[in-house]
């Protein structure tokens, strides 16, 4: 097969996150319409340079860079394995991912991932990184879907804002913990926010 440039920006870009879904994909690689996205998509997955996944119901099927994409890029091969507890959370980042694109004109070129962050860390250090940042104005964003420990995140607001001139947390409108949490922490930390998760979807819903 004939590559493109665009098919480099897909695989690329799967090689920046855990998957991405094909309505991902269509705003990520500024595909016209969601058809011939799918298009592209199905031949890349055919030469093997991507891979198709359905593992949860409801959710469409998860595409992923295979060995031979990482190799044609020159990306470290990384694991295939999609968690399915994280996966409705990895779909948020996404979504608001496209969200700041279109809104606040941001650029992929300036957001730097939580892999690519750990992946700088070096080998055996592991430590909180924001899902990713906007690299030109040290803003951080974090999406908190559900409360596993107050302690944890009231923490990560702290080395936020110690390492952030911004951090912007997107949180369901249903999660009246979290949103406590993070109303108090504006009181005691600057350059805090918080944005609904369900303006979000509702954005990229109508955008793509």
């Amino acid at each position: 097969m004939m590559l493109v440039d665009r098919d480099y920006k897909i695989m690329q870009e799967l090689s920046r996150w855990r998957f991405a879904l094909g309505r991902h994909i269509k705003a990520l690689a500024d595909f016209p319409s969601i058809r011939t996205t799918d298009r592209r998509l199905s031949i890349l997955t055919k030469a093997g340079y991507i891979e198709r996944k359905k593992i949860m119901y409801g959710v469409p099927y998860m595409y992923t860079l295979t060995a031979k994409g990482s190799s044609l890029i020159g990306k470290p091969e990384v694991s295939g394995k999609i968690r399915i507890e994280q996966i409705q959370h990895d779909i948020a980042v996404l979504d608001s991912v496209i969200y700041f694109i279109r809104t606040q004109n941001i650029s992929l070129a300036e957001i730097i991932t939580e892999r690519e962050m750990h992946g700088l860390d070096g080998f055996g250090v592991r430590k909180h990184h924001p899902d990713y940042i906007f690299k030109n104005v040290q803003v951080c964003v974090e999406i908190e879907l559900t409360l596993k420990a107050k302690a944890r995140l009231l923490k990560n607001v702290e080395n936020n804002f110690r390492e952030y001139e911004k951090q912007i947390w997107i949180v369901p409108d249903t999660e009246h913990g979290i949103i406590e949490i993070i109303n108090k922490s504006m009181s005691k930390y600057t350059g805090v926010e918080l944005l609904p998760l369900e303006v979000v979807q509702d954005f990229v819903r109508k955008c793509i």
